[in-house]
């Protein structure tokens, strides 16, 4: 018996199937091997603990900054000493890389305007701790990428939508948590000065993704350290004084552990993305509290642990924002 043949409708059904199934293998992926995906698990395991690494250093970075302002020293000899003892490890991670040409850039006038909003930061920052405990100083500071949204949307027209909104206002709403407006427990120039740190460090945060378009994370930082040695270095003739050798001890650590604090929190991207990274940099709370209460006996109160957790939330769901829109690129360094 012969086969009876495919009518025009069933012929049109029976092409429709090939090309769907054709159109689902092409799409298709290999499955990982099973190393394959222990390797992607240790490289994020890696990130992270290199990330875990860096909120530790920063936070004794915090610790070390406070201890200098007790020891009497400048707030520009501070900004000057990190970088300086700091450049070493650059140098050291330029030349292993074997990135010699980390210098070369076309964007002068970019880095200029970077290392001037980074100083500012960095001035303000560094000032509001000799005024702060760490645990306040710091939970302020977590609501830099609450500023980096506000200034992307009114600078750059970026496109923000509810949910980021939404987020940007209840992490204001923590940081008022924090400082609690017309309590006079903590000092309003301190308070001022940490949210204007926070302010500068948002427009850092912009800038460095607008450059990192076309810049490398070396480059970028290295134009920012030498720019940063040159413009305090000037001002060093009528700030600097003598110290003995403990406060020299204080800066000489306080520029290596920002130095190896820049480093590790670079080096992490490379082994996970940002998403991944994005919570424990908020374990740099935990060492504000533990060496503020080892060092001088502070204890952070009910307020700052509840603004701290809104601050938080905002700023990991802006996080978990920003990569559901492709913006949290690799090349987008920490600003300090």
């Amino acid at each position: 018996m012969e086969p009876r043949p495919f009518s025009r409708g069933e012929c049109r059904r029976q092409s429709k199937c090939t090309l769907a199934f054709l159109r689902t293998c092409s799409k298709a992926r290999p499955a990982k091997t099973l190393g394959a995906r222990l390797q992607q698990r240790q490289h994020k395991l890696l990130g992270i603990g290199l990330r875990l690494a860096a909120t530790s250093c920063f936070g004794l970075m915090a610790a070390l900054i406070k201890l200098g302002h007790e020891a009497g020293v400048h707030v520009v000899e501070l900004v000057f000493y990190r970088f300086a003892f700091g450049l070493p490890p650059l140098l050291l991670w330029i030349f292993w890389s074997r990135n010699f040409a980390a210098w070369r850039t076309e964007r002068p006038l970019a880095h200029l305007w970077r290392s001037a909003l980074g100083l500012s930061a960095m001035g303000l920052s560094f000032t509001a701790l000799g005024y702060l405990p760490l645990a306040e100083a710091t939970t302020i500071g977590f609501a830099a990428p609450l500023f980096a949204v506000l200034l992307s949307a009114l600078l750059f027209k970026e496109q923000v939508g509810l949910h980021r909104w939404s987020a940007v206002v209840a992490g204001f709403a923590g940081v008022l948590l924090v400082m609690q407006p017309g309590n006079n427990q903590l000092p309003m120039m301190g308070l001022s000065l940490a949210v204007l740190s926070a302010l500068a460090v948002g427009g850092v945060t912009v800038t460095v993704r607008e450059i990192g378009k076309t810049e490398g994370t070396q480059t970028t930082v290295l134009w920012f350290t030498a720019i940063a040695i040159l413009a305090t270095g000037l001002l060093m003739p009528f700030v600097a004084t003598t110290h003995d050798l403990q406060t020299w001890m204080i800066l000489a650590s306080l520029g290596l552990v920002g130095g190896l604090a820049q480093l590790f929190h670079t080096a992490a991207l490379r082994f996970a993305p940002v998403p991944v990274l994005a919570p424990f940099d908020y374990s740099q709370l935990l060492w504000a509290v533990l060496l503020g209460w080892l060092i001088w006996d502070t204890h952070a109160p009910a307020s700052t642990w509840a603004g701290a957790a809104v601050i938080i939330a905002s700023g990991l769901y802006t996080v978990y924002r920003e990569h559901r829109l492709g913006r949290d690129k690799p090349k987008t360094a920490p600003p300090l």
